[in-house]
Parts: structure tokens; sequence; C-alpha cells
């Protein structure tokens, strides 16, 4: 059974690994990102965003996780 190719996960392969990122709310693309979450909050706030999706990469990621 092969994956289905989203934006999403194109937008997580292509995130760093280890770090925080906001996505889109579509999340479709990356807004920002940063080493810690309380840079991506600042980076968002910067932008005008209201209400972000913030999440935190993996180390690895696993072969089935994205």
């Amino acid at each position: 059974m092969s994956a289905v190719i989203t934006p999403r996960t194109e937008a997580l392969r292509s995130a760093p690994l280890d770090s925080w990122i906001e996505l889109a709310q579509d999340e479709s693309r990356i807004i920002a990102t940063g080493a810690t979450y309380e840079e991506v909050v600042a980076k968002s706030d910067e932008a005008g965003v209201q209400d972000p999706l913030i999440v935190k990469t993996p180390e690895p990621w696993l072969p089935f996780s994205v």
C-alpha cells in the first residue's frame, strides 16, 4: 500500500527536524520555524496570526509517519 502525498505531508517532510514549526491554517505550508516554542510564537505574533497551529517535529521521522 502506497502512502498518499498531501500538501500537509509535503510541508511536514520539508520541516527542519527537532524544531518547532507553525503551519498555515490549511496545513499546506510552514509559516515559521524556531528552536523553541516561544520563538515560533513570537514570529507568529509578528506576522499577525491569530490562532497558530504550532507543532514540534521529531528528531527523526519514523518511516510510517510522513
